[in-house]
């Protein structure tokens, strides 16, 4: 933002000083409100970056009140804004008491222009700096993302994104493994985005949450009058997937009588609406996901091995969070910069304790738990950074169960990750990496180079 651009909000009503801070602040665009009503108005209308507050507003000159409500609704409508309070003298707890509301600085009457200046001139400055990090941290990821939508740096994870990008393009039907929320839907979608499909809709259902008996209904449709309720003929979800990709979640829950349905789609490409009699061609791809031993369900007899062999023409296995290092700082990062935007805009960034919570948690609810968690962060934290105590996550006690030896390998198994947290830490800046890790910017990459590790967004 080049100086001309930025925009001064004086809200004072003393015409006389209203004209000398005016004269003074040449360099800004300056705004002039002597009430309330009208600094609350050209907030919204001009979203000025610094606001100079005197507290002795009408109709309250000689009191704060006044001042004090209109510094809190700035706060509430542009919290970024750098507010500076107006002390009188013998004033000096009220000054502490706007900052303590977030107010950014306070200056004393009668005004010292140039000290006033230097007051403005920093907040402007500071504002710059945090709408530049803001700007960074909502761009987090763009160097970070596969697939269009996942957030990854870890190569655990950008190996599985690359055999994705692989097999989209075939006709195949892919099988994710992987435990409850580690990102399978998302994948899924990556399937069906790179695909020559991406045109056509992308349907997903989860075979665990729907009954038995509604369960074939929902996949292959039915006609009217083939059951009580059935007052019109619909198409199941396969049928509308018609022409892109139906993703079946947790399809080790499908019963084995409509597996031999299912499969006899997946042989033939056809289907029967129930209670129809006729067969209806459909051309939809299959993607599915379990988080279930399917291998030892087969020896069980409660998953067909032929519909699995059908299913699994390329099977994924997905890491979970615990074992993508660096990963949940980018993804916290990620859902703090979203939530905050709905529910909490004053957050705007993690407190030192909290990123190291958040590394050292074991997360066995994968990214949904780290999403509920970073949610609820947000919500109940007081100040502008989230703490650990907001987290509401116990210590972590437990040891590393590595069973290593090799001194070499454990080195590097050791500085890769390492490495890999500083570098979700700073964001993908080398020079800040280096600094957490305590070692030189050539060094850093001389690390990078011999474990052939590469950030994959590096910001100078």
């Amino acid at each position: 933002m080049t100086i001309e651009t930025r925009k001064l909000l004086i809200v004072e009503d003393d015409k006389g000083l209203q004209k000398q801070l005016k004269w003074a602040y040449d360099d800004y665009e300056v705004f002039q409100a002597h009430d309330r009503k009208e600094a609350l108005a050209l907030l919204r209308s001009e979203s000025p970056d610094v606001v100079t507050l005197d507290l002795g507003l009408p109709p309250d000159p000689d009191g704060s009140s006044e001042g004090f409500a209109t510094l809190s609704e700035i706060m509430s409508l542009k919290p970024d804004t750098k507010v500076i309070i107006a002390s009188g003298h013998g004033a000096h707890q009220s000054a502490l008491d706007a900052i303590a509301m977030g107010a950014y600085d306070f200056y004393q009457k009668p005004v010292d222009i140039d000290r006033l200046g230097l007051i403005v001139e920093r907040a402007f400055q500071l504002h710059a700096i945090e709408a530049e990090n803001a700007r960074l941290a909502s761009d987090i990821g763009s160097g970070n993302r596969v697939l269009g939508r996942i957030i990854t740096a870890a190569p655990e994870m950008l190996k599985v994104a690359r055999t994705i990008e692989r097999v989209a393009p075939t006709t195949a039907s892919v099988l994710l493994l992987g435990a409850s929320g580690t990102g399978k839907e998302l994948l899924a979608h990556g399937v069906h985005d790179n695909s020559e499909r991406r045109s056509g809709a992308f349907i997903a259902i989860n075979c665990a949450a729907i009954p038995e008996n509604l369960l074939e209904s929902e996949l292959f449709g039915h006609e009217k009058g083939a059951f009580t309720g059935a007052v019109k003929t619909t198409e199941g979800k396969i049928e509308q997937a018609h022409g892109g990709t139906l993703f079946l979640d947790e399809v080790g829950d499908i019963p084995l009588p409509l597996q031999v349905k299912l499969l006899r789609f997946l042989q033939e490409r056809v289907i029967e609406r129930i209670g129809g009699r006729k067969t209806i061609a459909v051309d939809t791809r299959i993607v599915c996901a379990t988080h279930q031993d399917l291998d030892t369900m087969q020896r069980e007899g409660t998953f067909r091995e032929d519909l699995y062999y059908r299913l699994a023409e390329i099977v994924i296995t997905i890491p979970e969070l615990a074992d993508r290092s660096g990963d949940p700082i980018l993804l916290a990062k990620h859902f703090l910069n979203s939530f905050s935007a709905e529910f909490n805009p004053t957050v705007k960034g993690f407190a030192p304790d909290a990123l190291k919570r958040i590394d050292e948690w074991k997360w066995p609810g994968n990214v949904r738990e780290l999403e509920n968690r970073i949610k609820r962060a947000v919500i109940m934290a007081e100040g502008k950074t989230v703490h650990a105590d907001d987290l509401d996550l116990p210590l972590d006690d437990d040891s590393e169960d590595d069973d290593v030896l090799n001194i070499k390998v454990a080195r590097e198994h050791t500085d890769r990750k390492v490495i890999r947290r500083a570098l979700a830490r700073s964001e993908g800046n080398i020079s800040t990496a280096a600094k957490i890790l305590g070692v030189s910017r050539p060094t850093l990459y001389d690390l990078l180079k011999q474990y052939s590790m590469q950030p994959a967004a590096e910001k100078q």
